[in-house]
């Protein structure tokens, strides 16, 4: 069984990579990935990507089709992978998670390839008010971003078949320690604020509604998706991908890691401009269908794990919001360099 992860040098893409090696340890793991933040390591004992068998890099763009010759599934983690990116460079946005993503999936079905895993978003969900939202509610992207998981959802859904089964994992938000960690997602950021600072700053007025899934959790998804048969489910299936008691207001979140790391006190910009991102989900779709693959990870244990890896890296920056652990920050760096130009695309 051959393996390709497009993105696998990203947040998710380590630890899934070594899931993948645990739960397949026959399969060949094949990884493409532009190398945005492949040195963006954070503690990590040793290079994640040691364990795979193959690593390309690449933009999207120009996705070297022939890769897909002989592979059984494809894992799409590859995006431009938040609202704040998606925002300030919509054009690409577009390019690589639409266009692009479009054309990898249409030849991955033409090159036999058997099963495609897409890395999909509750985001997509937007803004919502009263019951949590099910896969079966309508959609309402409010984002670039959001925009784009949706019309990766509507061509896999039609490109989908017996030979060709998709499985869109709408994750929840993400959150949780990774050898390439993110401090541009809600948790890791408050718990960053908590060890540097002593204080957890939050700047909407808590109110919104998020579902959270740790990384390891999204993972463990992933694997079921790949696992899983359409008889009985049928060839394309879009399911939310977390635990409905992992449904927070960002508020409660702020307080949440404030009681772990003791002395932390909580500011709220109660006069912030409403946060229109709020909803929240239903994953009893997930939980009839993949009971043995169910979210694991607590809360209070992910903010354990946060914590003891901050503190294991010395990590002391109070500014770490303008720091290149933040994903818009990094591509601006790399700008600035004259490493991208304004497109993201290498320029060394």
């Amino acid at each position: 069984m051959r393996i390709l992860i497009t993105g696998n040098m990203g947040y998710i893409g380590p630890i899934l990579t070594a899931t993948l090696r645990s739960s397949f340890p026959d399969a060949e793991i094949w990884g493409f990935d532009n190398g945005y933040f492949a040195h963006c390591l954070t503690n990590a004992a040793h290079f994640p990507e040691c364990i795979i068998d193959h690593q390309i890099f690449g933009d999207m763009r120009q996705f070297p089709f022939e890769i897909l010759k002989d592979v059984d599934a494809v894992v799409h983690l590859g995006a431009i992978s938040n609202d704040p990116m998606g925002n300030k460079y919509e054009a690409v946005t577009n390019a690589i998670n639409d266009q692009a993503s479009r054309a990898i999936a249409r030849e991955a079905k033409a090159q036999c390839v058997k099963t495609f895993v897409f890395a999909s978003s509750c985001s997509m969900y937007g803004q919502t008010t009263g019951d949590a939202r099910k896969e079966t509610d309508t959609l309402n992207p409010l984002t670039a971003y959001a925009r784009s998981k949706v019309a990766m959802e509507e061509e896999l859904k039609g490109l989908s078949d017996s030979d060709f089964v998709v499985t869109s994992l709408r994750f929840a938000t993400a959150c949780g320690m990774s050898p390439r960690l993110r401090l541009d997602l809600v948790l890791n950021d408050f718990v960053a604020g908590a060890i540097t600072s002593g204080e957890i700053t939050v700047l909407s007025d808590g109110s919104p509604w998020r579902p959270l899934v740790h990384v390891k959790d999204m993972c463990r998804a992933i694997v079921w998706a790949l696992n899983r048969e359409s008889k009985g489910i049928g060839p394309f299936l879009a399911v939310n991908i977390g635990s409905d008691t992992w449904n927070y207001q960002v508020k409660e979140l702020a307080y949440a890691v404030a009681e772990s790391v003791s002395g932390t006190t909580v500011s709220i910009n109660k006069n912030a401009q409403p946060d229109k991102r709020s909803y929240k989900v239903d994953f009893s779709l997930f939980r009839e269908l993949a009971p043995d693959h169910q979210p694991q990870v607590t809360l209070e244990a992910a903010i354990a794990e946060l914590k003891d890896g901050l503190e294991a890296m010395n990590f002391a920056d109070p500014n770490f919001r303008q720091s290149n652990l933040m994903r818009l920050k990094m591509l601006e760096t790399h700008i600035q360099n004259g490493s991208l130009n304004a497109n993201l695309q290498w320029q060394i």
